[in-house]
């Protein structure tokens, strides 16, 4: 296997856990970009957001993805919003598979409600209306994917076994 696997998917989806179980199996990298961005501009990203505004987090995430996803073989978890990038997507399509982790949007409510990790995009007043909003906004974006993922009620394992099933046998 020598492409990037990028999962993609709303915040909440379990992109990172699936990531780091995905590494683990295949024995290769992993690398979260929202971590990596939190890492590189010494801010957490609600930080950045209140600090800089989205537009600038965007950029810096723009320049993290581009440089992440390189064709090496690693397992990489985007942000929720960063595969509305068409840079990002047009340097997945040419350096790696992209791997849409789709989350029931009442799972993505449970862990979202229940996360210390307030995530800026989020409306926590109306929670479930702030995720369905930003859901209908990503997914016809997010069916681009080259794989798609239904995660129902599944734990890591489980999904990885299905990513490896439909990325072994396309």
């Amino acid at each position: 296997m020598s492409k990037t696997l990028v999962l993609i998917g709303m915040m909440g989806s379990g992109k990172t856990s699936v990531g780091k179980e995905l590494s683990k199996t295949l024995l290769i990298d992993f690398i979260d970009t929202d971590a990596e961005i939190e890492r590189r501009c010494k801010k957490t990203i609600p930080e950045i957001f209140e600090l800089k505004g989205e537009s600038y987090f965007r950029k810096i995430e723009e320049k993290v993805c581009l440089k992440i996803i390189n064709g090496k073989s690693k397992v990489v978890s985007i942000g929720g919003g960063a595969f509305m990038n068409k840079n990002i997507r047009k340097a997945i399509k040419s350096s790696g598979k992209s791997i849409w982790i789709h989350a029931s949007l009442e799972n993505i409510f449970q862990r979202l409600s229940k996360s210390k990790n307030q995530r800026p995009m989020l409306n926590y007043s109306s929670l479930k209306t702030s995720i369905k909003k930003i859901y209908e906004e990503r997914k016809e974006i997010y069916k681009t994917a080259d794989y798609t993922i239904r995660t129902k009620n599944d734990n890591k394992k489980t999904i990885v076994k299905k990513i490896l099933k439909k990325y072994e046998n396309p």
